[in-house]
Parts: structure tokens; C-alpha cells; sequence
């Protein structure tokens, strides 16, 4: 089972703890990497039963964290993050329930063809190796990638924030269970041992060869450092600087409802909407009870001159309000001069992450879609559905907003890399 959760206060004994986690790592991920499917299968069964048969326990590491973190006076949309429930576990227990169910995607023949010579080549999907996720206050996020990291095959070392790390602890503790119930290394899903900073610098160093890939969630100072310090590829995740496009001509009550949710349903979240623009033409039909739902939802608006015409509660928008992830009941709003001009501003002050447009014009759509270069675009729908589980995915690791391997949800598939087979008859080349 789990080791204790223990501080190490010497450099050297975390080098040296962090290196025995990475050689562990990579022992497991050889046996992961040719596990058969049921077996997988068998695991991810029990880690969603151990996750239902503990939910006490995990609520009561819970609300150790929640307590540490009210105490240290954080933000709503922080704890709303943090907070477990019966009905979040019930959810984490469902997502590894629909990983397990997903086609395995190792050893699947990606593509295959045949050379004048005889030759046949296929290209396979194979595990990428050990993958080491640093996040932060989302405790779900452990049963996620552990879940996803095993169905692809992969070792995963996982380093929660200190501020989630009782409730990670908890649940890794399922995930641990589930392994060994089907008779696969307790090592394959780890957990850093320690809350000191420096542990994530040794899995930015790579752990001496055995980290293969570092997936970072979290805030823009945790994603920057390891951008900045690992010697190791990254699948970023940047921040959520969302906005949704209200385009002449749009349905008025369609508009209003896919704003609101996208910005209130879960106000915490990388998906939520950040910046609302509206075309100028509907300024006079649409903006008024746009930003008047909004509002009377509980949200702060932000906005220009024109936005804040429209309805007397509107707060002035500073110049740092555009470009800004919220995590909040706030938003900032912009009257924007047509279909160009809203292409301009996302370019200007988007992270690459999710954007939407409202329209009922199906060319403006096609080239919103065209020109608007961000990992995920929506025409008429939330932003909250930028997400891995609602993709069919049964979750995701993160939104990776770079532009190599993966982008968007990174799910079971961007979770693998690849191999040639070759099979001849006897070929030799002249």
C-alpha cells in the first residue's frame, strides 16, 4: 500500500527518495507496457470500488485540506476546486469506470501499407513510459491520470499540491489497491512522499532518465517553472483565458442561456468563460439582457464603455481584465466591431485554450473555426464542455494548449507514442 506521507528535510535525501521513485517507476512500466487488457480492465474495476468503499475516509482528508485552506483565507473559486463530496467521489469512481471501458489503445494499429517491394509497415501505438504529473488543488485530478496514465500502459508519479494533499493521499490509496487486487505493481501509480518544492525539481531534472514526459496543471507560475526548468518534454496547460463571441446574427435566448453557463456553472475551472464579446449590431437587442442575466446570476461584469451603458451595474474594465483568467464570479465584456475584430482581440489576449462562438450563420462559424487557433472551438455550445469526459474520453490529464503531440484533452490515446512494424519475406536493399 501507500507509503506515509513524510517531510524530508535534507536536498539530499530527496534526491535520493525522488531517484528510488523513478527507478520503481520504470520497473512497473515495463510491466504495464505488455499487461493484457483485462488485467487493466480488472485494476480499474477495483480502484472505482475502493474509491466508493473509502468515500469516509476521503471526505475526512477532505476536510482537513478544506479546513488548512479556509484558515489560510482562500478564495471561494480556490475551495470550490479543493471541496470533495459524495457525489465528486461518486463522479471519480464513474470517470475510472469509463476509462476502463474505452477500446485499449496499445498495441492498436494506428496505420498500414504496403511498399512495391512487399514490404508491409505498420504503425502501432505503444505506452509513452513513465509520465510525472505536477498539480495542484484539484484532488480528482489523482484518480484521473492514474487511471489514464494504466489504461495507456504508462507509470505515472504524482505530485499534488500541498494544499490537496491529504485528499490525493486518500485517493491514491484506492488507486494502489485496485493494482495489487488485480496483481500489478503497487509502483505503477506513485505519489511523492514529501509537500517540499524541491521534490518537484528532481522530476523536472527527469529523475535520471526515468521520467519520459511532465504534465503540469495548475497555475501560470507552477506551469512556467516547469516550462522554464524541465529537461524533459511537456504537455502545457496553460490557463483558461476563454472568451465567447456573440455574432449577428444570434439567437437571443440560446445566447443568454450558453453565457451564463458558461461562465456560472463552475466558475473554477479552466473551461469557464472569461471574456464576453458582442457584435456591435446586436448592441441595441442583445447586450442589455446578456449582461442582465449575467448579473442577476451573482456575476461581476466588467466591461467598456458600451457594456457598461447597457446596464448601470456594470463595473469599468481595466486594460488587465482582458487576458485574465478569473476562476470567479467575474467577467470581462467587450463590444467588439464585427467578426474581425473579435478574431483580433482572442489573438491578442487568449491562452490558446477554448474558445466559443454564438452565431446563427454558419459561414461565420466555418471560419471562426478557420481562423481562430486555439485547441478547442465551439459553435453554439458551453465552454464547460471543454473536457476530456464530456469528449468521450472518460477523462483527461489536462487541456495541453502547445501545439506538439497533444492538444486539447489529453486523454488515453495522446497518452501513447508510436512504433513501425515492419514485416518482410525475405527483403534485402540493393
Amino acid at each position: 500500500m501507500a507509503a506515509e506521507l513524510r517531510e524530508i528535510s535534507c536536498d539530499d535525501d530527496i534526491e535520493t527518495v525522488m531517484l528510488g521513485l523513478g527507478r520503481r517507476a520504470r520497473a512497473a512500466a515495463r510491466i504495464l507496457a505488455n499487461a493484457p487488457t483485462d488485467q487493466k480492465y480488472a485494476a480499474l474495476a477495483a480502484m472505482a470500488a475502493a474509491l466508493r468503499a473509502r468515500t469516509g475516509e476521503i471526505l475526512a482528508a477532505n476536510a482537513n485540506d478544506m479546513q488548512a485552506a479556509e484558515t489560510r483565507g482562500t478564495t471561494g473559486s480556490f475551495l470550490d476546486r479543493l471541496k470533495l463530496d459524495p457525489a465528486r467521489i461518486e463522479a471519480m469512481a464513474k470517470g475510472v469506470e469509463d476509462i476502463a471501458a474505452l477500446a485499449d489503445p496499445v498495441g492498436s494499429v494506428i496505420a498500414e501499407w504496403d511498399r512495391p517491394n512487399g514490404l508491409h509497415i505498420e504503425r502501432v501505438r505503444t505506452p509513452l513510459g513513465v509520465i510525472g504529473v505536477i498539480f495542484e488543488s484539484r484532488p480528482n485530478v489523482t484518480a484521473d491520470a492514474g487511471a489514464l496514465c494504466l489504461k495507456a500502459g504508462n507509470a505515472v508519479i504524482l505530485r499534488p499540491g500541498s494544499e490537496s494533499v491529504l485528499s490525493s493521499r486518500a485517493i491514491h490509496a484506492c488507486l494502489v489497491e485496485g493494482l495489487e487486487a488485480a496483481g500489478l505493481p503497487g509502483d505503477a501509480i506513485q505519489i511523492v512522499p514529501t509537500t517540499d518544492r524541491a521534490a518537484v525539481g528532481e522530476m523536472l531534472k527527469g529523475l535520471a532518465g526515468n521520467i519520459d514526459v511532465i504534465v503540469p496543471r495548475g497555475g501560470k507560475s507552477l506551469v512556467g517553472r516547469v516550462q522554464a526548468e524541465a529537461r524533459v518534454p511537456v504537455f502545457a496547460h496553460l490557463e483558461g483565458i476563454c472568451h465567447i463571441y456573440v455574432h449577428a446574427p444570434a439567437d437571443l435566448a440560446m445566447a443568454t442561456d450558453i453565457v451564463v453557463n458558461a461562465k456560472m456553472r463552475r466558475t473554477g475551472i479552466c473551461g469557464a468563460a472569461e471574456t464576453l464579446l458582442i457584435d456591435r449590431a446586436l448592441v441595441d437587442t442583445q447586450l442589455k439582457p446578456i449582461v442582465g442575466a449575467l448579473i442577476d446570476a451573482g456575476c461581476e461584469v466588467r466591461g467598456d464603455e458600451s457594456v457598461q451603458a447597457a446596464d448601470a451595474r456594470v463595473v469599468a474594465a481595466g486594460r488587465e481584465d482582458f487576458g485574465k483568467e478569473f476562476l470567479d464570479t467575474i467577467i470581462a465584456a467587450k463590444v467588439v466591431d464585427g467578426f474581425d475584430d473579435a478574431v483580433a482581440h482572442i489573438e491578442t489576449y487568449g491562452s490558446s485554450h477554448t474558445e466559443a462562438i454564438i452565431t446563427d450563420d454558419q459561414q461565420a462559424a466555418d471560419d471562426f473555426f478557420a481562423r481562430v487557433d486555439s485547441a478547442i472551438l465551439l459553435h453554439n455550445a458551453s465552454t464547460q464542455f471543454a473536457d476530456g469526459g464530456e469528449f468521450g474520453m472518460g477523462a483527461e490529464i489536462g487541456i495541453a494548449t502547445g501545439r506538439m503531440h497533444a492538444r486539447g484533452p489529453v486523454g488515453v490515446e495522446q497518452l501513447t507514442s508510436f512504433k513501425y512494424r515492419v514485416r518482410g519475406t525475405g527483403q534485402t536493399r540493393p
